[in-house]
């Protein structure tokens, strides 16, 4: 339930904030158990002027307000810990100087960490996993890897490392975004997560698709009968990297044998040189150049050569040889490998009754061809592109003065092949290259396409709804410019983390918010008139800008001040919102009233 400031007079009072939309974001958070589940976490700090759960709570309303830096809490030019009615809102009794909570975040432990994300995902699962349901055609996910850059001489940040980001090596860390195309709110973030600056894209593709399933709780069909033929055809690799082992294994035998044999002959050799030697000096013979004692240095001579290319040859033989049992030992660990993946699909597939049809669309980063045959393998259609630049000139070279261009965009243009392959990847892809006209200049980009949509019959299709993932890179701006993300607030290792669910988690907050105020208040003018407002607007502006606040029983009047960018706009919130949940029977669920 709500908890609304105690009626001591008999008329409201109306209190003044200078942070209007986190009044009715904070009703909203307690309606869907946001703060509830905040305040049950655990966290191992002793409790002085506010609970540790209210510092915490805190924070993440500082992120929703924009502030840029943690001392805004305090030091801004509204301060938010002076604010009483926007933590009325969000049922605290008041809020904490920025100092206090810098030392709760600083107190978080792994422990703290865990419960914070699970919370999270428990208050966002019925949106979510609604947004799943809603669209029984297909889900659609983007992944990206974007870079939280820190000054290069800190040494103050846990786990910090120099990495590629904003186009040059900085010291930070990476953040792991996955998202889903939503039709209700246009894009909902799925899963973050840190990493060192180091972290590179390719090696993070499996993680975000596991993020995204656990979160949306749907998979597709495992191609189980693909990655069959592929250990079929990997077995065979195997046997026949095993035979060239084995003759690898002869020829080193052999060279040792023949090693072995030209050594003893040189000893033979040696032998009779000192035994002539001896003979000579006793007999006080002169050593001519076709006496005996010298054809026998001739045959001493030839062996001690002989032994040096034997030597080589056996160092050849031992190499060839690393190299096989190499070879051997990784198309094992490989088999191995791809035998348990199967193992895993063949239970994911029984325990999946209502597979999804799935798209990932990736950055050119996670398109190795590893990846790619990962994702196939797991049943989803893939769109990504290639950014190794040999690739891309290997197949500009198939392009000929006579090859026809497909215009797709105001200044790009496509060719595409269906069904053709790249390395590392064992399964057949369509690509395209792409030709964009810059000035004088020309640029290319090569494009790869795995799934069912026949996207080399429809090239301007194809090239729309790649770049469609756009959404996920205005998603990246959007928390760095709007909730502050260019910005790391704190430097403990569970604040840092935190900092990063709670961003995501704002952004997806303040989405289903404004669908709540929107069927909450229906007559709303500009700019509360539609379910998808701009969520900057809302920050930035709505949620820094001055209204008055009436309480009332069944809820409260929000009236914006005539310094507000607002004026003159009143929203009335109260009544009892319904939403559904999913679950394979659909089920629905009403929330209680202020």
């Amino acid at each position: 339930m709500s908890r609304l400031p105690t009626k001591t007079q008999s008329a409201p009072t109306a209190t003044l904030t200078s942070h209007a939309m986190l009044v009715p974001w904070g009703l909203f958070a307690q309606r869907i158990g946001l703060v509830e589940a905040l305040e049950n976490i655990s966290i191992p700090q002793r409790q002085r002027e506010y609970t540790p759960q209210t510092k915490l709570i805190e924070f993440l309303v500082s992120i929703l307000a924009g502030c840029a830096y943690l001392k805004d809490i305090s030091r801004g030019p509204h301060p938010l810990d002076q604010d009483l009615a926007a933590a009325q809102a969000w049922g605290q009794e008041g809020w904490a100087d920025y100092s206090g909570v810098s030392r709760t975040l600083k107190a978080c432990t792994e422990e703290t960490v865990t419960a914070v994300k699970e919370a999270l995902e428990a208050v966002s699962r019925p949106f979510i996993e609604q947004e799943a349901l809603r669209d029984r055609g297909v889900l659609i996910y983007d992944g990206d890897l974007t870079g939280r850059p820190v000054s290069n001489a800190s040494t103050t940040y846990p786990g910090a490392a120099f990495g590629w980001m904003s186009d040059t090596v900085q010291l930070g860390y990476q953040a792991a975004l996955v998202s889903l195309h939503s039709p209700t709110y246009g894009r909902l973030w799925l899963s973050v997560e840190q990493h060192p600056g180091d972290t590179v894209s390719s090696s993070q593709a499996e993680a975000l698709v596991r993020a995204a399933e656990a979160r949306t709780r749907a998979r597709p069909w495992r191609r189980t009968d693909l990655l069959s033929q592929r250990i079929a055809q990997h077995r065979a690799v195997l046997q026949e990297a095993k035979a060239k082992q084995a003759r690898a294994q002869a020829r080193w035998e052999q060279a040792q044998q023949r090693l072995a044999q030209v050594q003893e002959e040189r000893h033979r050799w040696a032998q009779q040189v000192a035994e002539l030697e001896s003979l000579y000096r006793a007999r006080n013979r002169p050593e001519r150049p076709h006496s005996r004692l010298a054809q026998a240095r001739r045959k001493l001579a030839v062996r001690e050569r002989r032994i040096g290319r034997r030597r080589k040859e056996l160092e050849q033989a031992r190499r060839r040889l690393e190299r096989c049992r190499q070879k051997v030992a990784n198309l094992e660990a490989e088999l191995e490998r791809l035998e348990q993946r199967l193992a895993q699909f063949i239970e994911d597939n029984r325990t999946n009754p209502w597979p999804i049809r799935a798209i990932f669309r990736l950055d050119g980063g996670f398109a190795s061809g590893p990846n790619v045959a990962l994702l196939i393998e797991m049943g989803y259609e893939v769109y990504s592109k290639a950014t190794n630049g040999q690739v891309v000139k290997a197949w500009r070279r198939r392009v000929t003065p006579t090859t026809s261009w497909t215009r797709v965009g105001k200044n790009a243009e496509m060719v595409a092949w269906e069904k053709e392959r790249i390395a590392n990847c064992p399964y057949p892809l369509d690509i395209a290259v792409e030709r964009f006209h810059t000035g004088e200049k020309e640029r290319y980009g090569l494009l790869l396409h795995y799934g069912q949509d026949p996207v080399t019959t429809d090239l301007r299709g194809w090239f729309t709804f790649y770049n469609g993932r756009q959404t996920i890179e205005a998603g990246v701006k959007e928390g760095k410019n709007v909730f502050q993300m260019h910005h790391l607030k704190v430097r403990s290792s569970g604040g840092l983390v935190i900092q990063e669910e709670f961003a995501a988690f704002a952004a997806n907050f303040v989405r289903w918010a404004a669908a709540w105020l929107h069927d909450t208040c229906p007559d709303a003018p500009v700019p509360f008139d539609t379910a998808r407002p701009s969520v900057k607007q809302m920050v930035r502006v709505g949620a820094n800008t001055s209204a008055w606040v009436i309480w009332q029983p069944q809820g409260c009047l929000l009236r914006f001040t005539e310094l507000s960018a607002f004026a003159g706009v009143e929203l009335i919130i109260q009544g009892s919102v319904a939403f559904q949940l999913p679950s394979p029977l659909f089920k629905s669920c009403v929330f209680s009233p202020i």
